[in-house]
């Protein structure tokens, strides 16, 4: 039997953002691929460059709308470490309460398109009715429910008075109970399981040889996750890692759904116990710091690590490189294609979660190699 290639996107209906997988198959069988992408890059990081720090922080917002607060966070906290600034105790809890939110409408906008990949458009719609839930919470604490705008060097924007967190230790407990429900579904519904049972595998071997990150690493049985480094409040909440040892598609939805169970508890302690204080610290508007300091950002955003590296030029930074977690669970996708059939293939990308256009960055190819290149050498190209 000849082999051939069908194209899956950039252009697919199972696609919102585009990005080319080409697949090589055998009959209905997934035997290679060859992923492209860099359709909507938009140099981003060049933008930051060409900005005052408060400003880049603003801009760090819109690499991703699904994740505007873990960008704001990982950027935030690196100006702070450069600039030798302690946030306020206070707003480390609000910046937890505000990421735990934000981590449970990604997971649920995640499973509610896995259902719906796999025809279950019921729950497709039962999800993005109750994931309407962390987004008014967002919108009453922030004011928006994209976008918030909430971290500056030394604190956040704006506090969670009692009556707020009166209504969201209310409204969660009521999400709470509707993940009982899920949590069912995955664990017995029969189409569930064999839509998403033994597809898509990603051995633990693979997982950690590959550099896979963030559910999909948790899924293949490896307890990675820098929050349990306790950044920020982290260290004074009582977390834990979640754990699946399937390696399969329907693993990655049970992390991610655990993970939302785990999101509302980690934001109850957190509301519960938040100390009293100021919101933030007064700043100078325009921050200068030293010229050639440079640190390394981390937070978990939801679909894994997110690293942002900051080197200071004084007013604004000489260099900003993000590492976003869909780049580096690019390879990992491309062994739990192989062997898989092609009506799989819908699923077992979105099981990656992928943010398709924060992924996209510039690569320079030299004399047929790929080089690391600076501000200078970029100017003269």
């Amino acid at each position: 039997m000849n082999n051939f290639c069908i194209p899956f996107g950039p252009q697919h209906p199972g696609l919102v953002e585009p990005i080319h997988v080409k697949l090589e198959v055998e009959g209905e069988n997934v035997v290679g691929y060859d992923i492209k992408f860099g359709y909507s890059h938009r140099g981003i990081e060049k933008a930051l460059e060409n900005r005052h720090w408060i400003k880049g922080i603003f801009l760090a917002e819109r690499v991703c709308g699904i994740c505007s607060h873990c960008h704001t966070l990982a950027i935030t906290q690196g100006i702070e470490t450069l600039a030798e600034i302690k946030p306020t105790e206070r707003s480390e809890y609000i910046r937890v309460v505000m990421a735990e939110l934000e981590r449970l409408h990604s997971h649920m906008l995640t499973l509610g398109v896995c259902f719906y990949e796999i025809g279950f458009q019921t729950v497709f719609q039962y999800m993005f009715r109750d994931r309407e839930i962390p987004m008014e919470l967002l919108e009453l604490i922030s004011g928006n429910r994209v976008n918030y705008g909430m971290n500056i060097p030394g604190g956040v924007r704006r506090d969670i008075e009692p009556h707020k967190s009166k209504a969201i230790l209310q409204k969660l407990s009521k999400l709470e109970s509707r993940f009982d429900y899920y949590i069912k579904l995955l664990e017995k519904d029969t189409l569930v399981k064999k839509r998403t049972q033994n597809v898509g595998i990603l051995s633990k071997k693979d997982a950690i040889h590959l550099g896979a990150t963030g559910p999909v690493r948790r899924a293949s049985g490896i307890s990675t996750d820098f929050r349990k480094t306790g950044y920020g409040a982290y260290g004074n909440l009582s977390f834990y890692a979640v754990i699946e040892k399937g390696c399969d598609v329907h693993s990655r939805l049970m992390v991610r759904t655990k993970e939302c169970i785990a999101s509302i508890r980690l934001i109850r302690e957190a509301l519960r116990n938040m100390p009293d204080g100021e919101i933030n610290r007064k700043m100078p508007p325009m921050m200068n710091i030293e010229k050639g300091r440079e640190t390394l950002s981390r937070v978990e955003a939801q679909r894994g690590e997110l690293i942002y590296y900051l080197r200071s030029d004084g007013m604004m930074p000489y260099r900003i490189k993000i590492k976003t977690p869909t780049y580096a669970n690019y390879l990992p996708l491309g062994e739990m294609l192989k062997g898989s059939v092609i009506s799989d293939v819908p699923i077992t990308v979105a099981s990656l979660d992928p943010c398709i256009t924060c992924a996209d960055r510039v690569t320079v190819v030299k004399d047929g190699k790929e080089s690391i290149v600076s501000k200078d050498d970029l100017k003269k190209m």
